[in-house]
């Protein structure tokens, strides 16, 4: 073949490849002109592979991707495929750089039977080997069941679009986008493709590229609204503390007793967690993964609680071993009640907290005040008669003299009471003060944590 006949063959296949749906996608990810295709020329049966795969940059920052190719045979899953999303694992790991797959597909090529299997085995493997070291996300714009379902789940992070459809259901059944949402699989549900992309653009943004290096610092963008006002809800005391207009919410359908996301305050990149209410199972779970991201990857963890209580022990005790386990730096922020287990799980000496702070009004207890009150104060309440009346002016005397977080203060239990307003500066005064954290523990393969 002639040199002139080659170079036409190489310009038609580019041409036809840059038309195709999965390289179109992977191509919006990246910033203008950065992407570079891997094994652009490698083949499934007699057709091209049914994944597009490369690097490029998102903001600056390398990053590895691949994309399912629905124009080419669904994108489904074959040899071909797996061996070309493993490349990219290989080269994310050798590197240091996250990786971000992009789902669409019909599933997997029946008809290669154990080869198949294999090549979603290989995939897992792959997936859970980069966990912890470098960033994972899953951009799922089309379907995505059945194996592949586990495989975009076990990422660090799942965006979804909203046609878009995540189950382990061969049939797709249950598998709507609002449905991954609701169960805790999709950290972030957006509108379209777009939207979508922007999403991941954002995360990638403010995440450090792996787990030796530093998460990316921002000039301080300050924030205009830093007053918190009485009786505010957890999301508008993150919005105070954080610069403005950076807080990433994930998971924000699931467990909602637990607000988590990521933030940047004072131009650092932090992982915020408020508690409110009761903690239920669902908000435990959602809480105890986010913490363990974080700490994976060495990101500060900073703690609001406003919460009396756990509905389930077994996740509090998941919970409690995420904060114990945890050597990144954290800071607590008691901004409403912390009693008991609460206080001991999220905010105490058995979260290994490295910095408690108590807004002056707040109410720390070792067991719930009326509990507290009724049982050590017993006498009083009999001497004036035991009505409801009674028993609550009880209650409120022991919440303003014993559960106060100056008590707390007096025995070291917390190192500094604030007003709302300083809270903010007063976390960029800490978290610059534990920049430098290290923790050396003993050697062992991991804990037992309740799953």
């Amino acid at each position: 073949m002639s040199t002139g006949n080659s170079a036409e063959l190489l310009q038609t296949s580019r041409e036809a490849a840059a038309k195709t749906k999965g390289f179109q996608r992977i191509t919006a990810l990246f910033d203008e002109g950065t992407f570079n295709e891997v094994d652009s020329f490698a083949k499934s049966g007699d057709g091209s592979a049914e994944v597009v795969a490369g690097y490029g940059e998102i903001n600056g920052s390398p990053v590895y991707a691949f994309v399912q190719n629905s124009d080419v045979d669904g994108g489904a899953m074959s040899r071909a495929q797996a061996a070309k999303i493993k490349k990219i694992y290989d080269l994310a790991v050798k590197t240091g750089s996250p990786v971000v797959g992009i789902y669409d597909s019909i599933g997997g090529r029946l008809n290669q039977g154990a080869d198949m299997l294999a090549a979603y085995g290989e995939i897992l493997l792959g997936n859970n080997n980069l966990s912890g070291v470098v960033p994972q996300i899953s951009l799922v714009l089309g379907p995505c069941i059945g194996t592949s379902a586990m495989i975009a789940a076990s990422a660090d992070f799942v965006v979804m679009a909203e046609k878009a459809e995540l189950t382990i259901e061969t049939s797709g059944k249950d598998g709507a986008a609002e449905n991954a949402a609701k169960m805790g699989v999709c950290s972030i549900l957006a509108k379209d493709d777009k939207a979508a992309m922007e999403q991941v653009r954002k995360l990638i943004a403010v995440l450090p590229s792996n787990n030796l290096s530093g998460a990316p610092v921002f000039e301080d963008a300050g924030n205009a609204s830093a007053a918190i006002p009485n009786g505010a809800d957890a999301k508008k005391v993150i919005a105070a503390i954080s610069d403005t207009d950076s807080f990433v919410e994930l998971n924000g359908q699931f467990g909602t007793a637990a607000v988590a996301g990521l933030s940047l305050i004072g131009g650092a990149t932090v992982g915020v967690v408020a508690y409110n209410g009761v903690l239920d199972a669902d908000a435990c779970s959602k809480a105890a993964r986010f913490v363990r991201f974080c700490d994976a990857f060495s990101i500060p963890v900073v703690t609001l609680v406003d919460a009396k209580e756990f509905s389930s022990v077994r996740e509090a005790a998941k919970l409690s071993n995420s904060y114990s386990e945890a050597t990144t730096a954290k800071i607590t922020v008691i901004t409403g009640e912390a009693y008991g287990p609460v206080y001991v799980a999220v905010a105490g000496r058995g979260a290994n907290a490295d910095y408690t702070m108590a807004w002056a009004n707040a109410v720390v207890c070792p067991l719930a005040p009326q509990t507290a009150a009724m049982f050590l104060w017993s006498d009083r309440l009999k001497k004036s008669g035991n009505t409801k009346d009674a028993r609550n002016k009880l209650i409120e005397e022991y919440k303003a003299t014993e559960a106060t977080p100056f008590a707390a203060a007096a025995e070291g239990y917390i190192e500094d009471i604030i007003r709302p307003e300083e809270t903010r500066a007063r976390l960029i005064a800490n978290l610059e003060m534990l920049d430098g954290k290290r923790v050396s523990r003993l050697p062992k393969k991991h804990s037992n944590i309740q799953i």
